[in-house]
């Protein structure tokens, strides 16, 4: 590791400890990693964007430590928190490890007691300030809403949908396909109480330490149904998957009929990447779709 001089005073001001040493961590698209030794001998990763949204990193603090909080009773692993300001946000580094099956079936019991630990509505987060996260570089909008189908419908799926629309990601055919499925939603998906979900639980956001646990990065959480989550993981796949279902459900059973609504649960996800990077994720989001026609 060399030194950064620009990034590692950054760092020092927000931490009020000396940085020996920085090297570049490879991986991320929306903003540049480093990896931090500091004089005290703590290791982290200092995330920067020097064009960040506002409330871009403020949002992401505020979401791991909410979901840290369940730490304690069983919860998901989260690094933890440093410091965060408008352009950067530092976590105590999590050396990574492999993935096993059994770190995977404790991570399905502790993503199960994250999720029991709940919120107050859907679209919660636990901040202050109730205001919107990101999922990615885009804007994620919070405003409650009564019912889980009421708030997937106008503030996950239809949101996105007109913003891959509008950017020549999604044609009115496959868009008229996936609106047909909004009507559909209040008898497709039981009703529960809101989850504390993390919000953008596919594989690249599972970190496996060499600790032996499954560490949860880059949440975008609220209150929400806890299929979600689960769909997400299923979505771009995830070692030793079934395992995590296996032990989630041995904590919290799922409602009958689960694995029928994973596509539904999907739409959200595959709509965000059709936004931001077009391909053929409107096409998959349309396939999905159709499966309740």
């Amino acid at each position: 590791m060399t030194r950064q001089p620009v990034v590692a005073r950054h760092a020092e001001k927000l931490l009020g400890s000396s940085v020996v040493a920085t090297a570049p961590v490879a991986g991320g698209d929306i903003s540049t990693a480093t990896k931090l030794r500091l004089s005290d001998g703590t290791t982290a990763i200092m995330k920067t964007h020097s064009q960040a949204p506002e409330g871009f990193f403020a949002s992401e603090a505020a979401a791991l430590r909410w979901l840290a909080e369940t730490s304690a009773g069983g919860g998901v692993h989260v690094p933890e928190v440093l410091a965060v300001d408008d352009e950067c946000l530092i976590l105590r580094w999590v050396e990574p490890g492999k993935s096993s099956g059994e770190a995977a079936a404790a991570f399905g019991r502790a993503l199960a007691a994250t999720h029991q630990a709940g919120a107050a509505a859907y679209g919660a987060t636990g901040r202050p300030d109730g205001g919107d996260g990101y999922i990615g570089r885009l804007r994620l909008p919070m405003k409650p809403a009564e019912t889980w189908a009421e708030f997937y419908a106008v503030r996950r799926v239809l949101p996105y949908l007109k913003l891959a629309r509008d950017r020549g990601a999604v044609g009115e055919e496959d868009a008229a396909r996936i609106e047909a499925v909004i009507g559909k939603l209040p008898e497709l998906i039981p009703e529960e109480p809101p989850a504390r979900l993390h919000g953008d639980l596919w594989n690249g956001n599972v970190l496996w330490g060499n600790d032996g646990f499954a560490w949860v990065i880059d949440p975008a959480s609220y209150g929400g149904h806890r299929e979600v989550d689960l769909a997400m993981l299923a979505l771009f796949g995830m070692p030793h998957l079934p395992q995590v279902l296996d032990s989630y459900q041995e904590v919290s059973p799922l409602a009958e009929g689960w694995q029928d609504r994973v596509a539904v649960h999907q739409l959200f996800p595959l709509l965000v990447h059709a936004a931001m990077f077009g391909g053929g994720y409107g096409s998959r989001a349309a396939d999905a779709a159709d499966r309740y026609a």
